[in-house]
């Protein structure tokens, strides 16, 4: 008998209720490039072994992928055998109880802003994703904090929504994943404004001039990157 969607995404997040998987998994999804056995192993504090053998059931339950590479500057012949390595699955997994689709919804919701040829309606809309990060800003500022404690607390506000902030090495805040990314898919004239609407008023209710959240698309990331702002 074959799974319900909501069954067959229940399955495969229910392995990462084993504390080992759970913790090889989180180390692939923070590392930008593509991870190692041997690393994954060391990170997670288990035999290259055991560290294999768990790696493989999150890519069974379509967690993780895996693909082939040899380390940088080797090749040709002699190089010996590609290694194996792991990296997030672009798989997404949503489990309700009783069922739920509010995907559906907010796809219906996006369609229809986009369908507003006055824009007025896509204006409303960021409007409130302006309000609502600049009300959790507000939220969780500390009196007092400055600099890098408030980029601290943005950057803490961002991962707890998701957004999975990191530094390149410029020191820009960029963003491993989109929380919106199906409905980012679908319209981004939309959702990306939205986005980097949301991400002003978070910077703006955190009450520092010295980031400066812009339009910066990579692959593989959101499409809002945080610059210092220029002085």
């Amino acid at each position: 008998m074959s799974l319900s969607g909501n069954e067959a995404a229940l399955a495969s997040v229910s392995c990462l209720d084993d504390r080992v998987r759970g913790r090889l998994y989180a180390f692939v999804c923070g590392c930008p490039e593509p991870v190692g056995r041997d690393e994954a192993a060391a990170a997670a504090g288990i035999g290259r072994a055991l560290a294999v053998y768990h790696l493989d059931k999150l890519v069974e339950a379509g967690l993780l992928t895996a693909s082939y590479r040899r380390p940088p500057g080797r090749g040709g012949p002699g190089a010996g055998r590609p290694a194996k390595v792991y990296s997030r699955s672009d798989s997404e997994f949503t489990v309700t109880v009783p069922a739920r689709e509010y995907e559906l919804a907010a796809g219906l919701l996006v369609q229809a802003v986009a369908a507003d040829p006055s824009g007025r309606t896509q204006a409303a809309l960021r409007d409130a994703a302006w309000q609502l990060g600049a009300n959790l800003g507000q939220w969780r500022r500390t009196d007092g904090a400055q600099g890098d404690a408030l980029r601290l607390v943005m950057e803490s506000t961002l991962s707890e929504h998701g957004f999975e902030p990191w530094h390149d090495e410029r020191g820009t805040v960029r963003m491993r994943n989109c929380p919106f990314r199906r409905l980012a898919e679908l319209r981004p004239e939309v959702v990306c404004t939205m986005n980097l609407a949301l991400i002003q008023g978070l910077v703006a209710g955190l009450g520092t001039d010295s980031l400066n959240p812009v339009f910066d698309p990579k692959p593989e990331h959101c499409c809002v990157a945080i610059f210092a702002a220029s002085p």
